[in-house]
């Protein structure tokens, strides 16, 4: 992922946003703020309820907080009139879960509507439909119906539609949630893509932590209305402070070993210890050779239990379970050496 996020220019900036919904007495946002930066992809992850949804929804004011501050592209929204905020909007493009297709207007049709709505000319409209048709890879599908469409190319279409009015935001309501895996890769990498090629600023929700390590530059965990964690997504796959975190970030990388595993395990021999740990590899050491060497430097047995090596937003990460078998202060020093290298060591069993 090129490096394109400008630090010094705020595209998004919340600050205290409170919202409470009288039905259900639920308090859907909690005094959270955030800041997302020009030119990068934010995600937002959390279980359904957490309040994700309603908080990607004050951005553009769909939903209006009870309290708290929106900026946007340096306008306060809130500030704003009804001209105003029509005109912001226009900067402001989102794209949804179940598309919002109008099932009696073709593509092209549909990616006009917002054009329509703004009083863009005829002609205007035209030459921005062919302009954006190729962007979104829907060649040949301009006069088609929306019930000719697969998933995937009903989702172009939203987000064809969404940046048909060439906004500097682009807003991203679970937009593939509704998709198969394979539809859900293709999706993501567009959106990558017209990041790139458009200079977006994207923010996107989703209960998908895959979705985050594929995509997202930084990230903000949400748990009952509030923001529970956040920073750079390799910093929150590789050190998860929150149990909340850990969770989901147990289901892309996997940070346990299942009991029966562990049963099948064999004991430490007389007067040795056994300690299974885990360990994530991160940073300069991520490719060092670190099980052979704690092996020959200080005389253990080190077994590997289960291991992957992935990428997290282009930088390189492993996960290892490994059984450490010896004597008792050689492999409390050898687990010492691996934490020293910067590697992260957890106990996993005895």
């Amino acid at each position: 992922m090129r490096d394109i996020v400008d630090t010094s220019v705020t595209a998004i900036a919340l600050s205290g946003l409170r919202k409470r919904f009288a039905k259900g007495d639920t308090t859907a946002l909690d005094d959270v703020s955030l800041e997302v930066r020009a030119g990068e992809i934010f995600g937002i992850v959390g279980r359904s309820g957490a309040g994700k949804s309603t908080l990607i929804r004050t951005v553009n004011l769909l939903e209006r907080p009870d309290a708290g501050r929106i900026t946007v592209a340096g306008q306060d929204m809130l500030a704003l009139d009804d001209a105003g905020l029509r005109a912001a909007r226009r900067g402001i493009g989102m794209v949804f879960q179940h598309f919002n297709l109008h099932t009696r207007r073709t593509v092209a049709e549909n990616i006009a509507f917002p054009l329509e709505v703004a009083g863009l000319p005829a002609a205007a409209r035209r030459a921005r439909i062919a302009e954006i048709l190729p962007l979104v890879g829907l060649e040949g599908k301009r006069d088609a119906y929306p019930a000719q469409l697969s998933g995937g190319q009903k989702q172009r279409v939203g987000i064809a539609r969404a940046l048909a009015s060439k906004p500097a935001i682009l807003l991203c309501d679970e937009a593939t949630s509704a998709l198969d895996p394979e539809t859900t890769q293709e999706i993501l990498a567009l959106i990558r893509g017209l990041r790139d090629r458009l200079d977006l600023t994207v923010l996107l929700i989703t209960h998908e932590m895959g979705v985050v390590k594929a995509i997202c530059d930084r990230v903000a965990v949400m748990e009952n209305g509030r923001i529970i964690e956040q920073g750079r997504v390799f910093d929150v796959f590789t050190q998860p402070e929150q149990p909340t975190t850990r969770h989901f970030v147990a289901e892309v990388i996997g940070h346990s070993v299942p009991d029966s595993t562990l049963a099948r395990l064999p004991a430490a021999r007389a007067g040795d210890v056994r300690r299974i740990v885990q360990v994530i590899f991160a940073g300069p050491n991520s490719t060092r050779g670190v099980v052979s060497e704690a092996s020959r430097y200080f005389g253990l047995d080190v077994n590997i239990i289960s291991g992957r090596v992935d990428e997290i937003a282009g930088e390189p990460f492993g996960v290892m379970a490994l059984g450490f078998y010896g004597p008792e202060a050689q492999v409390e020093s050898g687990l010492n050496w691996m934490r020293s290298l910067g590697l992260k060591v957890t106990e996993i069993a005895k």
